[in-house]
């Protein structure tokens, strides 16, 4: 009988953790995680969350800073990834210091722009090679040398006299003639164009722009910030040169399962506030005994802002949802707003698993942070999403990275209130 429960145990354990089992191709690093702040107008700015060394993660706005830290070196290259999806690079060109730590501001290139870059410059190189041939046609020119005049005063006299039947193939060099133009121009671009290095040798690099790709934009210093205008995207970021190809994250449902999912977690969000909000106000005085005074209104949640996220974190066909909402109790005898998030997963039979709750209020932020979703990512290069949250409380705002294994909910960066 013992046998038989054991094996049962391992049955229903398996599929949990049979994902983990398999060794994880995590990536060397030097591994840049950020969160790119995209404006409406088209200006974007980075702020550094983690840097991975050696499978350990450091808060990147601190990590080598001789003053700039080195995830907003100049040239350094980010990859913004919504859901794993690419939306684009972001190319550092300058750090500006600011009262919750360092910014990184540089230029922006949207996949859509980046595209048709790619075509307009295939599209260039045809036009060149078409006309090439057009410009070495026709008769051989003869060039009077610069360094010899009397010379070539004899080799214009005897040009004329030449029989067009005589006269040298198309095909073959003319005489006495220098280098072409073009020519010597290209032996010369390489030694023009050639990047030089000013850091040191063996020092970690994170990903940075070919030389081709140059913004030629100055490093920025001081307060000379690019303006942010417009309504303002939140997209993680990663700098790496090595690392798992990205995936999407975002789990597919059919319209009856999103309803499903979205009824059953506001039910388990609205019993946190409710039982949130019993704890600070106390339970309603029932209204069937005779007294004095009025009952208490019963504590029943409204929920706004519901915002809910299905994803497929670890390419196992196991949805883990995450939903974010404000709440009121109206005619409660202390109106206070409360937030909440939660994160559950379904299992093989269908049913929702509570991974993470939290459930806060605005007058007890010192005790409890309110926790704001930001997206799925993969923070150490191994293919599999983690989940970014940013953690805010009185004392400022940090951002968290955690990992879903099983119904747990494990930590892999905290970084400190303030920034």
């Amino acid at each position: 009988m013992l046998a038989v429960i054991s094996g049962l145990i391992i049955a229903v354990c398996l599929p949990v953790f049979a994902q983990y089992a398999k060794k994880r191709q995590v990536s060397k690093g030097p591994r840049a995680l950020g969160l790119l702040e995209l404006a409406g107008n088209g200006k974007a700015h980075l702020v550094p969350i983690t840097i991975m060394i050696n499978g350990k993660f450091y808060d990147a706005g601190a990590y080598k800073a001789d003053p700039v830290p080195m995830a907003l070196q100049s040239g350094t290259v980010y990859e913004s990834l919504k859901s794993g999806v690419s939306q684009g690079l972001f190319t550092v060109s300058g750090a500006l210091p600011e009262t919750t730590g360092w910014v990184g501001d540089g230029k922006w290139r949207s996949t859509a722009e980046i595209k048709a870059d790619a075509e307009r410059n295939k599209a260039e190189a045809a036009k060149k090679a078409y006309k090439a041939p057009d410009e070495i046609s026709g008769p051989p020119k003869l060039r009077r040398p610069q360094s010899d005049k009397t010379s070539s005063t004899g080799s214009q006299t005897t040009a004329p006299e030449s029989s067009p039947k005589s006269a040298p193939s198309p095909d073959a060099p003319a005489p006495n003639s220098p280098p072409s133009s073009s020519n010597a121009g290209n032996t010369s671009a390489p030694a023009s164009n050639s990047p030089t290095s000013i850091e040191s040798p063996g020092r970690p690099v994170l990903r940075h722009q070919a030389p081709s790709e140059t913004t030629h934009e100055q490093t920025k210093a001081g307060t000379q910030d690019e303006p942010l205008k417009g309504p303002i995207q939140l997209i993680p970021a990663v700098s790496d040169t090595g690392g798992a190809e990205s995936r999407p994250y975002a789990y597919q449902l059919k319209p009856e399962e999103e309803q499903k999912f979205l009824k059953a977690m506001t039910s388990i969000a609205e019993n946190d506030v409710k039982a949130r909000a019993t704890k600070l106000l106390g339970q309603p005085e029932p209204a069937t005994k005779p007294a004095r005074k009025a009952a208490r209104p019963a504590l029943t949640p409204e929920l706004q802002n519901v915002q809910m996220h299905v994803f497929d974190l670890t390419s196992s066909n196991e949805p883990v949802l995450v939903l974010t909402a404000t709440a009121s109790i109206p005619n409660a005898r202390i109106p206070l707003q409360y937030t909440t998030a939660l994160v559950t997963r379904e299992d093989i039979y269908g049913e929702l698993h509570k991974v993470f709750a939290q459930t806060t209020d605005d007058q007890h932020l010192d005790v409890i942070p309110k926790y704001e979703f930001i997206d799925a990512v993969d923070s150490d290069g191994d293919g599999r999403g983690e989940l970014l949250f940013r953690k805010t409380q009185d004392s400022g705002s940090a951002f968290g990275i955690y990992a879903v294994i099983g119904d747990r909910f494990w930590t892999l960066f905290e970084g400190k209130p303030g920034r």
